[in-house]
């Protein structure tokens, strides 16, 4: 028996998963990040996307809701966005 504990499971399709998404601090860093989740997620409300500068100002993060609709869209959107070089975390 392990004693390590185990990720919660998501179950599919889960509305309203919402991901924030990390990186350095570019006036098109939002557009990028819109584009690619727009790719894996149709239904993004990008009224509903909000952008926070860290307190240097250095990085931005980028958080947002998305339907999730399996564990390879999710891994397949994490993939895409770390492939641009630009994102720095996906929580």
């Amino acid at each position: 028996m392990s004693s390590e504990p185990q990720a919660p499971k998501i179950e599919f399709p889960h509305p309203d998963y919402t991901l924030k998404i990390i990186g350095d601090n570019h006036d098109d860093f939002k557009g990028l990040v819109v584009e690619i989740v727009q790719i894996h997620a149709p239904d993004l409300d990008v009224e509903q996307v909000v952008v926070q500068e860290s307190g240097k100002g250095n990085y931005s993060s980028v958080r947002l809701s998305i339907t999730a609709t399996s564990h390879e869209q999710l891994d397949n959107l994490h993939q895409d966005l770390k492939a641009t070089g630009r994102v720095k975390m996906v929580l």
